[in-house]
């Protein structure tokens, strides 16, 4: 048994600092980043932003909505081949990732799908990040995909970081039980601090000239805007984006003056019942629920949502001083306010 006695932070746990700056309004600064990646070669630019690979979240509709904004969406894995196939042939296309598990299965449909149409970017998924199956499972979709952006995940640690780029990831995806409807910390006990995790999954992968997308934690615009302050690359979103236009979730209607209204919609973790349920017949034996299902207020298009979350982001870019996005880590202090100590660290 090991005790770390090391500080570990969520984002609730800080705050930036702001810093003098000569910027003058938040039409200033440029909330795109240019990308090259390490393994293909390729190049992206755009708002780094990608909606979650959940069923309710990561749909065709979320894909076409958030291209508009220059966002990504890494597309849920449950759809049928032939409709995958007909999306990759979209311009919106370009800005999703095609998402699977590790079984033959998913293989399979995968390859299914390529036959049709080219796949350039793949999310590869799973809880638990740091099994050698899921590791060797990267290196194979690496060999057979040399041209592919691969983001692969979910870790919480520099070495497995390290790893997964060294296997054939571009993207590792960092986090571990933050999500709003996943249960795996009260679960297991298991997880680790998302703030702290993206700090120190970021500098591992930086060192490889790899890339880091956070997974999981934001609630509010001001966490996204730390977690690029802590140096995610990307932020990925799930419940910041449940009940819109664009989501698959079950609506829930009143009526209101003689009229049926949409007043919420569901929302749950792919480990929790309701989503075991759908696409596994139940929970197996051998396992336990590690989400939950909840109900969201109906939000309306996605669009208000995204200007909140950008504008919240070129507001503290301003509050900083920094004109371009990739700039904001090195810009970044945060203060420690969840204890009596009130200690600064940063840059």
């Amino acid at each position: 048994m090991i005790i770390e006695s090391d500080l570990k932070l969520d984002f609730k746990d800080v705050l930036i600092r702001p810093k003098r700056s000569t910027l003058r309004s938040r039409s200033a600064v440029d909330v795109t980043r240019g990308f090259r990646f390490l393994h293909s070669g390729s190049e992206w630019s755009g708002f780094p932003l990608i909606a979650a690979n959940m069923d309710v979240i990561g749909t065709m509709g979320m894909a076409r909505a958030l291209a508009g904004f220059g966002a990504m969406t890494a597309l849920h894995k449950h759809y049928r081949a032939e409709d995958l196939a007909a999306f990759f042939a979209e311009e919106a296309s370009a800005n999703a990732f095609y998402s699977m598990g590790t079984t033959e299965a998913d293989y399979e449909k995968y390859e299914a799908v390529r036959r049709q149409v080219p796949v350039t970017r793949i999310c590869l998924d799973v809880a638990n990040g740091y099994t050698e199956l899921f590791v060797d499972f990267v290196q194979r979709v690496r060999e057979g995909n040399p041209e592919a952006v691969i983001m692969a995940g979910n870790v919480v640690t520099g070495d497995m970081t390290e790893a997964l780029v060294l296997a054939g990831a571009d993207i590792v995806k960092v986090g571990i039980g933050p999500g709003s409807v996943c249960t795996t910390r009260k679960m297991t006990g298991v997880g680790y601090p998302q703030l702290s995790a993206i700090i120190e999954c970021a500098d591992a992968a930086h060192g490889l000239k790899g890339w880091v997308c956070a997974d999981g934690g934001c609630t509010v615009p001001g966490d996204v805007s730390k977690a690029y302050g802590a140096g995610a690359d990307w932020v990925m979103l799930g419940g910041m984006l449940a009940g819109h236009d664009e989501c698959e979730g079950d609506i829930r209607y009143e009526e209101r003056e003689g009229e049926r209204v949409p007043v919420a919609m569901t929302f749950y973790g792919m480990s929790s019942d309701t989503a075991m349920r759908k696409y596994a017949g139940g929970v197996a034996r051998y396992r336990a629920s590690e989400g939950k299902t909840v109900e969201v207020p109906y939000r309306g298009p996605v669009a208000d949502t995204m200007q909140e979350i950008m504008g919240g982001v070129r507001s503290m870019m301003t509050y900083i001083g920094a004109t371009k996005l990739k700039e904001v880590p090195k810009r970044t202090t945060f203060v420690r306010v969840s204890s009596q100590l009130n200690t600064v660290f940063g840059n």
